[in-house]
């Protein structure tokens, strides 16, 4: 399965509500089970928080809560929580390659601070958590976050967007933990590509997370694509064929601008034309 996003909205334009010293959870999605396409390189939200097991327990359905439902009328039921600002790769159109300023230790949120502040939000409506990062598996309490999540009554998807460099080895135990739903990106097929896009090597450990989680039994594994002009445009059809014989979704995501990663609209590939690659 293909997926192509426009990406036209941003973090800022969304509906959020302000939580411990100024950290800021945004809620993502609409009704009727619409939701955007996770983005790579998304400015980063700073709510951190990990992953859980998905309650056994019978789901007892309430009223949704008017505050998840935005100026427009749509309900939110989509949480999107950011573990942490820091990552093990320097993709050149998400970080600069000496990193970013941290956010000190102190005025991050507790595990018990995430576990509460996601209960707020299941039991007003959401269903559904995303768990982010910067890359959000090098949180070490990471399991142990996710076990608890997954006894929130209400709670049907928890999610993962991640690089896949240490997810080979840690799915195992997060898929025990409740993680059902996986994306990972990956911007090329070509290790020496990766390496420039990253800084960093490692495309055979994103390759093994994938071959993983398909063998984990995940369906589909999604897998996230930027598109730019003149680095990977030409490996659209190599991705495609990623999906003919495996459980694989493709998501072919426009490279969009945000503070300091110099985008161009010369490295644009609007997504008709990512489309018209895929039909020819």
């Amino acid at each position: 399965m293909l997926l192509f996003s426009k990406r036209v909205s941003a973090l800022s334009n969304l509906p959020s509500r302000a939580v411990n010293n100024g950290i800021r959870a945004f809620i993502i999605g609409t009704c009727k089970g619409q939701c955007p396409v996770d983005h790579p390189n998304e400015p980063k939200t700073k709510v951190y928080s990990t992953c859980a097991k998905l309650s056994e327990k019978t789901i007892i359905e309430t009223p949704p809560s008017e505050m998840l439902i935005d100026s427009f009328g749509r309900f939110h039921s989509y949480l999107r929580i950011s573990l942490t600002e820091r990552c093990n790769l320097r993709c050149q159109y998400c970080m600069p390659a000496d990193g970013v300023e941290l956010t000190p230790s102190p005025q991050l949120l507790s595990p018990d601070e995430i576990i509460r502040l996601a209960d707020l939000f299941v039991t007003a409506g959401v269903e559904k958590i995303r768990l982010t990062g910067g890359e959000p598996t090098i949180r070490k309490d990471i399991e142990d976050i996710c076990l608890r999540l997954s006894n929130l009554k209400g709670l049907k998807t928890l999610a993962m967007t991640t690089n896949g460099i240490t997810l080979a080895r840690k799915l195992p135990r997060l898929k025990e933990c409740g993680l059902s739903s996986i994306n990972i990106s990956l911007d090329t097929l070509v290790p020496a590509k990766f390496e420039f896009m990253t800084r960093r090597k490692g495309h055979e450990k994103v390759m093994e997370a994938i071959n993983t989680a398909i063998d984990l039994g995940y369906d589909p594994v999604k897998v996230n694509c930027v598109v730019m002009r003149g680095f990977n445009d030409g490996e659209v059809g190599n991705f495609v064929e990623l999906t003919r014989d495996k459980p694989i979704n493709i998501r072919f995501i426009e490279f969009m601008p945000f503070d300091g990663n110099v985008w161009n609209v010369k490295k644009l590939v609007p997504y008709f034309e990512m489309r018209d690659k895929v039909v020819r």
